[in-house]
């Protein structure tokens, strides 16, 4: 079947899938903060896991484990300090290299092939977009909580003013 040789073919090209994308993250300038703050071999590593798990994230994990999962890794991310911007940025970016890997590879040429598949691309898609949604609410849950951390100190300076 079209859609277990795609899977297949992406999880076998992980390692090069990584540095590729580890490639282009590196030469974006749009993620400074990230690629200083975050040991480039965490990067690669938390990439390959994407890309070599492929069919794991879209077909076996539930709604709640890419939740928790990606929750994690936003927290992990925000306390890095790593811009939101630039977490968002690198998780498109993960997407975007799984595209072009496809295209090259000419898995996107076949019309009639791919309606029979829609279902995993929109999987795929799926994924990435709760991985999105789920990183965001671990950044917003470090930032309530450094908030609440400051929020007593910020009172007791106003009450001796």
């Amino acid at each position: 079947m079209f859609t277990l040789r795609m899977v297949q073919l992406i999880e076998s090209h992980a390692g090069a899938l990584s540095d590729e994308l580890m490639h282009r993250l590196e030469n974006s300038g749009k993620c400074p903060d990230l690629l200083q703050k975050v040991p480039p071999l965490e990067l690669k590593m938390r990439t390959h896991e994407i890309y070599g798990n492929l069919s794991d994230w879209i077909l076996a994990k539930t709604e709640s484990e890419i939740r928790e999962r990606y929750v994690a890794l936003g927290a992990r991310r925000a306390k890095q300090g790593v811009p939101f911007s630039q977490f968002l940025f690198a998780l498109n970016a993960t997407k975007d290299c799984l595209w072009t890997y496809l295209e090259r590879e000419g898995l996107l040429e076949f019309p009639i092939e791919l309606l029979g598949d829609l279902d995993l691309l929109h999987s795929i898609g799926r994924f990435f977009d709760r991985a999105a949604y789920s990183g965001s609410l671990g950044y917003e849950n470090v930032t309530r909580e450094e908030t609440a951390r400051l929020a007593p100190a910020s009172v007791a300076i106003r009450a001796k003013a």
